[in-house]
């Protein structure tokens, strides 16, 4: 009995850390639903790693819910495949926080080693880990909570978002022994708190970039193109000449095209429609960049690639982190009867290969990522140190009215921050925005709106601190203090 209730209230804790990300962003919610965690490991610490397993879980399947919307609602797959498919995937990634959990518990038994020292480097290991294992997927990483309320985000051009994941984490297990510790012990770390979360005030006012030119206008536009209604073969010529009238009624230095917003292939479009955009483009003064599906070049492929189109060379960006199971097919002999079943067209891309060039476009250099690319921190570092701004285009109509674009939007904002570049959104129904070097927004657009977004953006120089190290350092620290709490687990339990 005593066991249910734990795990009862561990699936309640984790629950609540949807309220942590946006759209809610309370962020001071996070290191208060860790620290409950932390104090159900201490009541029964032999169930460690079941009880970190449901807070986990119940965590990833509160905030991607939004899945069931993608599965079923948008790709028409039946309830009774969507449902089960929802729950694989909290299933596996709850695998990293309850190791964690276990890890934390097994290597001390004094409370200090275990929530200061271990579980804070352990959790944050598991974090980095879940981020590349099987490709990755870092979203509802407890430092996205943070972005940028938060005075922990002044930490992201210092170490990225696995700093601030460690730091939360840090945070909790703080909070847990300002309960159990002594006077000093307490003394101590109210001290230590209050120097790490004033720093990042302090932070998040320094200015790691710097400009490199003047600004220019960008007008970034969203069709608001529903998702059944975009590859529909009848409702073509009206996503074609949507976009075409956005093209023809904007003045502006660039001007971007969410993700696929052409939803044919480059050499399939109707003859004289990329020279009617291009002519439009031209009468403007402006350079054009759209999402647009392009065949590789030796014909047996095709890419999700962003088509300067502009520039009668026409250079490209193509996605190379690509979703799987949206993207492309893992294991299609086992899985891939699934997608009878599913309206998912274009679910076959080929990758686009590492170290692309940024594209130039209005005399500045471009570093394109689409869609989900941009849940990857250290993969941005290479293309954000060539050029002057970041574009990420994304089509967020999978996910309905869910909070599935508003998370999606924090994960661009912490790009921002760990890279100190303006990053431009233009997405096909929300959220389109323009967020500026120190991750806040300088202009959104109403979501489920047909519109064009102006603003301006400059290209910003320089390396942030993260730009130089990467996540190198984070995880090697946190490797080095797991080692520090085994270490004294061990000499304790030699003496006796």
């Amino acid at each position: 009995m005593r066991i249910l209730f734990l795990l009862l209230a561990a699936a309640l804790a984790g629950a609540l850390t949807l309220f942590a990300f946006a759209p809610y962003r309370m962020f001071w919610l996070m290191p208060l639903c860790l620290a409950a965690l932390i104090e159900l490991l201490q009541r029964e610490p032999r169930r460690a790693f079941w009880i970190g397993y449901v807070w986990s879980f119940s965590a990833y399947a509160s905030n991607f819910k939004w899945i069931y919307d993608s599965l079923h609602d948008v790709a028409g797959l039946p309830a009774w495949i969507a449902a089960p498919l929802v729950l694989l995937l909290p299933a596996y990634l709850g695998l990293y926080p309850g190791l964690a959990s276990w890890i934390a518990c097994r290597i001390d038994s004094r409370p200090s080693v275990r929530w200061l020292i271990a579980f804070p480097a352990a959790w944050e290991l598991g974090e980095w880990l879940r981020s590349w294992v099987m490709t990755g997927f870092p979203w509802a990483a407890a430092g996205y909570s943070q972005i940028t309320e938060s005075p922990l985000s002044g930490y992201a051009p210092i170490g990225g978002i696995h700093l601030v994941n460690y730091l939360v984490a840090l945070s909790a297990g703080g909070l847990v022994m300002l309960a159990r510790g002594g006077m000093r012990q307490r003394l101590a770390i109210l001290l230590a708190a209050a120097l790490v979360w004033s720093s990042g005030f302090w932070l998040r006012d320094r200015e790691w970039t710097t400009p490199d030119g003047k600004p220019i206008t960008v007008a970034l536009a969203q069709g608001n193109i529903a998702q059944e209604m975009k590859w529909s073969p009848e409702n073509l010529e009206q996503s074609l000449l949507t976009y075409y009238r956005q093209v023809a009624k904007t003045r502006a230095d660039l001007m971007i095209l969410p993700e696929t917003a052409l939803p044919l292939f480059l050499d399939d479009l109707p003859s004289g429609y990329l020279t009617m955009m291009r002519g439009e483009a031209k009468r403007s003064g402006m350079a054009l960049a759209s999402g647009v599906p392009r065949r590789t070049n030796d014909g047996r492929g095709y890419l999700n690639a962003v088509v300067a189109l502009s520039d009668p060379k026409m250079p490209y960006y193509a996605k190379d982190h690509l979703v799987p199971f949206g993207e492309f097919v893992p294991l299609p002999g086992l899985i891939g009867w699934i997608y009878q079943h599913m309206d998912m067209p274009l679910s076959g891309f080929s990758r686009g290969g590492a170290n692309q060039p940024p594209l130039e476009l209005a005399g500045h250099k471009v570093a394109f990522n689409v869609c989900y690319e941009d849940s990857f921190g250290e993969e941005l570092i290479g293309p954000a140190s060539k050029a002057g701004m970041l574009a990420n285009v994304s089509n967020l109509a999978w996910f309905g009215k869910s909070e599935a674009m508003s998370q999606h939007l924090q994960l661009s904002q912490a790009r921002s921050l760990e890279t100190g570049r303006y990053m431009l959104r233009a997405t096909n129904n929300g959220m389109t925005a323009i967020i500026r070097p120190d991750g806040e927004i300088s202009a959104i657009a109403a979501p489920f709106t047909t519109q064009v977004l102006t603003g301006f953006a400059e290209s910003r120089q320089g390396l942030t601190p993260y730009m130089q190290v990467g996540n190198l350092p984070v995880v090697a620290g946190c490797g080095a203090l797991l080692l520090l709490a085994l270490a004294l687990g061990w000499r304790r339990r030699g003496r006796y």
